[in-house]
């Protein structure tokens, strides 16, 4: 009985720590890029608007940046790589909007992230 008790405390044990750390994992910016990319083609082309992936994407970008700090690394990282992959700045700022995603922080290269 014990060996079966001690068995039941170590699972609720690793399922416990398993929380903690799912709990704690905000999303990278790595991460962010990468599941940001079906908006690619509305950020950096004349494309009219945003496609139904890119608006699910930033929808998921917005849920996983749950933390104040991970809200502000998250916007550091977009001020970082937008030039980079060649964002234009005034669709960036459109596209929360035009998803229906209420973002923490205007997308805006000029914005205070902290």
């Amino acid at each position: 009985m014990e060996k079966k008790l001690n068995g039941v405390f170590w699972c609720v044990g690793v399922l416990g720590l398993v929380t903690v750390v799912l709990t704690v994992h905000a999303i990278t910016c790595e991460e962010a890029v990468q599941t940001l990319m079906p908006c690619k083609a509305y950020l950096t082309t004349p494309a009219p608007s945003p496609t139904l992936a890119c608006c699910q994407a930033v929808a998921s970008v917005n849920a996983s940046a749950s933390t104040t700090q991970s809200r502000r690394d998250l916007c550091e990282c977009f001020k970082k790589k937008a030039p980079v992959y060649g964002v234009d700045p005034q669709k960036a700022k459109q596209l929360p909007g035009l998803c229906a995603v209420q973002v923490p922080f205007p997308c805006d290269p000029s914005v205070d992230c902290q």
